[in-house]
């Protein structure tokens, strides 16, 4: 599981810098100030939860089903919240319409917070 973990929280993590990279160089060109800021935000976001999935191998408090659950709400909540961010605010740049999928973002939202809630409830039921 530790394998699993570090290696989804390096790929997050370099993913972020290549995309942080790209929006203030490349994307800097073509998108307005408003839509570099959302993309921004998508990157931050992804780079927090690299952070947070860094840390999760080193709580040996944690079940592994508990690091497992953690990881799979990261990995969906950064693909969706993130992951749409990016589309959303790229959207001026393609002939799709991106704006139909923006209802995902909150729902990826809500699965990164339901990661922070399971180490918050397996903090608090854990006997020490």
């Amino acid at each position: 599981m530790t394998k699993k973990i570090l290696t989804t929280a390096s790929i997050l993590g370099a993913l972020a810098i290549i995309l942080g990279a790209f929006g203030a160089h490349a994307l800097k060109k073509v998108l307005s100030l408003d839509q570099l800021s959302t993309f921004e935000t998508g990157v931050k976001y992804q780079m927090y939860h690299a952070l947070f999935l860094l840390v999760i191998p080193s709580l040996t408090s944690l079940s592994d089903k508990a690091k497992k659950s953690i990881l799979i709400l990261v990995q969906l909540g950064v693909l969706l919240f993130s992951g749409s961010i990016y589309l959303l605010a790229t959207n001026d740049l393609t002939a799709f319409n991106f704006k139909v999928i923006g209802f995902v973002t909150p729902i990826g939202g809500g699965l990164l917070i339901a990661a922070w809630c399971v180490l918050i409830y397996q903090n608090w039921t854990k006997k020490l």
